[in-house]
């Protein structure tokens, strides 16, 4: 299985990461597995006063924060681990990578907001389900 782990760096990816080594069955050497992190973009005055260069080096190492200790997790049990950093809006951008790299599964934590939480704040989970026709696993 092809699975894409979306990860923010908060404690709900570690409940995520902590739920897959807890089942064996969703960890092991017979999936492929891809963690993303998608970087909220910078105001357009700030990239444009900053220049390309310096946004690009900023987002590049906010995702290798985010990433690198999703990949030591992985490898302390023996799992190859392929990243990638997305600047956007989170949900869609998980969702429209899911689908374009042909991943079987997408896994993700979630934040748990309530009803009225998503009405005000959203949820990123909300809109991968909502956009995503791959199926996704959601640990809380």
């Amino acid at each position: 299985m092809n699975i894409l782990l979306a990860v923010d760096g908060s404690t709900y990816t570690k409940k995520m990461l902590a739920y897959l080594a807890a089942h064996d069955e969703m960890l092991g050497s017979s999936h492929t597995y891809t963690a993303i992190t998608v970087q909220p973009q910078l105001p357009p005055r700030a990239r444009a006063a900053l220049g390309k260069e310096v946004v690009d080096k900023y987002h590049a190492e906010e995702g290798e924060k985010v990433l690198s200790p999703v990949v030591k997790f992985m490898a302390r049990h023996g799992v190859q681990l392929k990243t990638m950093t997305k600047v956007g809006p989170a949900g869609e951008t998980i969702a429209k990578v899911a689908e374009s790299g042909k991943y079987d599964l997408v896994v993700m934590g979630t934040h748990g907001h309530g009803s009225l939480g998503k009405l005000v704040m959203g949820s990123v989970s909300t809109q991968v389900l909502a956009n995503c026709q791959v199926p996704v696993l959601l640990v809380r």
